[in-house]
């Protein structure tokens, strides 16, 4: 019988972060501190997904979209998630300078890595639902996909397909083909 791992609380992974001197990428999960091992291909895709949702912003400024960004409830003390890419809609609150946004974001973003389970990725879209996300996408580079979950429906798009970004994003389209360019 496997040990039962320690919780850690978003005040220790707090005292942890600070501890870190490289550009290793951590997120609080359930009280678990667990690395984000990313790629080139997981960057490019990133790049490409930020890219196109902030040339629709900038003309269309309902919300700002940033990668890598750290969200936390006030309310949760064991999660401090990081999704890949992100969109909030509060412009009304400023801009978070230092440690985690209080809330999740409107639109989150996760980009499949070579080691990550279908299963963590689609639990780590349920927190996000759980707790105010309007719409999750799971890129799958592997299968060129696009998983998108809202609280109503979860649909999976092809490299022939669009996304779009309702309700968040009115009038926004994404081909998922966008996504992959340059890989």
């Amino acid at each position: 019988m496997d040990a039962e791992k320690q919780r850690v609380t978003v005040e220790e992974f707090e005292s942890f972060l600070a501890e870190q001197t490289g550009n290793t990428a951590y997120e609080l999960i359930d009280g678990e501190i667990v690395e984000k091992m990313t790629t080139e291909e997981h960057g490019i895709i990133a790049g490409n997904i930020v890219t196109l949702l902030n040339t629709y912003l900038w003309s269309h400024p309902v919300g700002r979209a940033s990668v890598e960004t750290r969200y936390r409830i006030s309310t949760d003390m064991h999660n401090d998630r990081l999704p890949d890419v992100s969109v909030t809609t509060d412009l009304e609150r400023p801009v978070t300078r230092v440690g985690a946004v209080p809330r999740v974001p409107d639109l989150a973003v996760e980009i499949k890595s070579p080691g990550d389970s279908m299963n963590r990725m689609v639990r780590k879209s349920l927190f996000f639902l759980d707790h105010g996300t309007q719409i999750v996408w799971i890129v799958n580079p592997e299968k060129r996909t696009v998983q998108v979950y809202t609280t109503q429906e979860a649909m999976i798009f092809g490299i022939s397909d669009t996304l779009t970004g309702e309700p968040v994003l009115p009038g926004f389209t994404l081909p998922v083909a966008d996504i992959f360019r340059g890989i």
